[in-house]
């Protein structure tokens, strides 16, 4: 038998493993902006919800409140994250403000996340914590500008 025809053990199983690594590796970064995208907009909801009432009828909070200040920071933010612009401060302004959040009105209620309710406010703060830390990714407009910028 040559060697042309011998058949050799196959390690295709740990080529397509490393291969399946490689591609997910390379779509990393688009993953990022899927993922800021997406948090962005349901954060951009609750802003909506709380300062002007859609999609959900949420009563208006008085200006200049600690209700109406979350409001804020979550349209505001919200739109940010979702645009990929100063991503880094406004994530890291939502993850903060998420943190109080929590410890404002859900842990009073209880230790377990799950039955206080802040589960969602604990995820978003962390969330927004690892985007002030990751970036905005390649699909958004802070790397658009560092693109045109140099």
């Amino acid at each position: 038998m040559d060697r042309t025809t011998a058949k050799t053990p196959s390690h295709s199983g740990v080529q397509s493993a490393a291969g399946f690594a490689g591609m997910l590796a390379s779509l990393e970064p688009y993953a990022l902006g899927i993922l800021r995208i997406m948090v962005g907009l349901l954060f951009l909801e609750h802003g909506m919800s709380r300062l002007f009432g859609f999609p959900s009828p949420l009563p208006t909070p008085p200006m200049l409140t600690l209700y109406w200040f979350a409001g804020c920071i979550e349209f505001t933010g919200g739109i940010l994250v979702t645009l990929g612009l100063f991503t880094r401060p406004a994530a890291f302004i939502m993850s903060g403000e998420m943190a109080i959040a929590y410890f404002h009105s859900h842990a009073p209620r209880g230790f377990f996340p799950i039955l206080n309710g802040g589960d969602a406010a604990i995820l978003y703060c962390f969330i927004f914590f690892y985007l002030a830390f990751a970036g905005a990714g390649p699909l958004s407009l802070d790397a658009l500008w560092r693109r045109k910028r140099g």
